[in-house]
């Protein structure tokens, strides 16, 4: 398995030493591993090596480790199946480079034998230069440094014979490669609390992995539309989470809009501030909001701040008459004042999508979300969603293909449901689940919660698994952007 100089500078650093004295440590990032005790020199070999390929197989990519030990030193390449590549490798008491090198090892098993070393010469190889800061070679030396006249004859330096220097520019001695922190849940987090640095679970870094996912800013706002044509699929709840969530990890200016043609259910589960304005008072003050001169907080006047959730709500016209629908020209308006003062625009909508809101916000749409419960009309709603922007072609096709389905195992119970009940819930979500999942980039669970059956709705209510597979959701919104 071959590597191109190019990959190796974005390895690791990492360092092996075995000692005379029967010690072995692994040093990654600057943080130092002990390494397990063994019998024979061979013990320690393998038993550093086996760590360092851990390493890889967190990092999912090929590392570098320079080893020192009683018999030499040298440096390899890991590969997180366990192939080591060797770079060099020079033996104790010589100094000067051989003209040798190992050949690659074999992959690490519990049952390796003890017998021969880490890296074995075979001089048969030529040496294979791939260090991030090689030396000079030798005959670009002055003559006085190649070599001792007891080790070697003097050579001749020609003239006009040219000098290769790597330039300054294609290297750097900082280390970009992230540091693993150790784990912080489950039985390797209790370890490590008590002092014994464990790596995280697998779980743990798939968690880590999609909260970096959702802390990123993106250059530009983005806009992420919640659609379902049928009321009762979760619309509003997948609304509320997502804000919550992406605002909480990326600190970024979040707006959740109502974009109901009237009257809309997101500001009945979510906090009032201390005014009664909606989106129809925002457009009819958008020229001062869109001034040069207007304060950023001037938009505080018209949306409702999430106190916990750090997020904002545009409400919907809360008229009673509901004589007044939103046009496609007030859609317009109302996203150019939104995208000035928020980077993430998180819009709920309507049953209708053949109004003109609806349409208009699709317009906008930088990412689709199609929620749906373990029902089947709600799965059937958002199949027939799809299947109608899949059918206009552009830019509608392509939110459609790129799509994020949210199938929740129900929102419509009651505040508890246990037994065959849930457990009919959860395989009917998993079967809707599987419809979607060849038609759209993700298909995310959402497990029963009853903090999301009714009333306003927070995310630190949630049940923990709840929150995870939210996170989750958000994470595969966010890589849509």
């Amino acid at each position: 398995m071959s590597t191109t100089p190019t990959e190796v500078l974005a390895f690791p650093n990492i360092k092996a030493i075995i000692s005379d004295n029967g010690t072995a440590e692994v040093i990654v990032a600057g943080n130092s591993r002990v390494v397990p005790a063994g019998e024979t020199l061979q013990d320690l070999r393998d038993n550093a090596l086996a760590l360092v390929v851990a390493e890889a197989r967190t990092l999912q990519r090929p590392v570098r480790v320079r080893i020192e030990d009683p018999e030499g030193h040298g440096e390899l390449i890991v590969h997180p199946d366990g192939n080591v590549e060797s770079v060099s490798y020079e033996p104790r008491p010589a100094r000067r480079r051989t003209g040798a090198s190992a050949a690659a090892a074999p992959k690490v098993s519990d049952t390796a034998p003890a017998a021969a070393p880490l890296v074995k010469p075979e001089p048969a190889q030529p040496v294979v230069e791939r260090q991030p800061w090689p030396p000079l070679a030798v005959d670009t030396l002055p003559a006085e440094e190649a070599a001792p006249a007891s080790e070697a004859p003097q050579q001749a330096v020609e003239a006009d014979a040219p000098v290769t220097r790597r330039s300054l520019k294609e290297t750097s001695f900082l280390v970009s490669a992230p540091v693993l922190e150790p784990a912080t849940q489950g039985w390797r987090g209790t370890l490590t609390r008590l002092g014994f640095r464990m790596d995280p679970s697998a779980e743990e870094l798939a968690e880590r992995e999609d909260i970096r996912t959702v802390s990123q800013h993106w250059p530009g706002p983005r806009t992420i539309a919640v659609v379902n044509r049928k009321g009762g699929a979760n619309k509003t709840p997948t609304v509320v989470m997502l804000s919550a969530i992406l605002a909480r990890y990326s600190g970024a200016a979040t707006v959740a809009w109502d974009n109901n043609e009237s009257q809309g259910t997101l500001g009945w589960r979510t906090e009032k501030g201390a005014h009664d304005r909606s989106v129809l008072d925002l457009i009819d003050s958008s020229t001062e909001l869109l001034s040069p001169s207007t304060n950023a907080a001037e938009i505080a006047k018209f949306v409702h701040h999430q106190t916990a959730d750090k997020f904002d709500v545009l409400r919907s016209d809360e008229n009673e008459e509901g004589d007044h629908e939103v046009t496609a020209e007030e859609v317009d308006i109302a996203h150019q004042v939104l995208t000035r003062y928020y980077r993430l625009v998180i819009m709920d909508s309507g049953n209708t999508a053949r109004a003109a809101n609806w349409r208009r916000m699709i317009d906008h749409t930088n990412q689709l979300v199609v929620p749906v419960t373990a029902i089947e009309d709600r799965a059937e709603a958002a199949r027939l969603t799809l299947q109608t922007l899949e059918s206009r072609g552009g830019h509608d096709a392509e939110l459609a293909r790129n799509a994020v389905v949210i199938v929740s195992e129900s929102t419509d119970a009651k505040r508890s449901m246990t037994g065959d009940a849930l457990k009919r819930a959860k395989a009917e979500a998993q079967r809707i689940a599987d419809g979607f999942e060849p038609f759209v980039r993700a298909v995310v669970r959402i497990p029963y919660d009853p903090a999301l059956v009714n009333g306003p709705i927070r995310y630190e209510a949630l049940q923990p698994a709840t929150q995870r597979a939210w996170l989750a959701a958000a994470a595969a919104v966010a890589k849509g952007f």
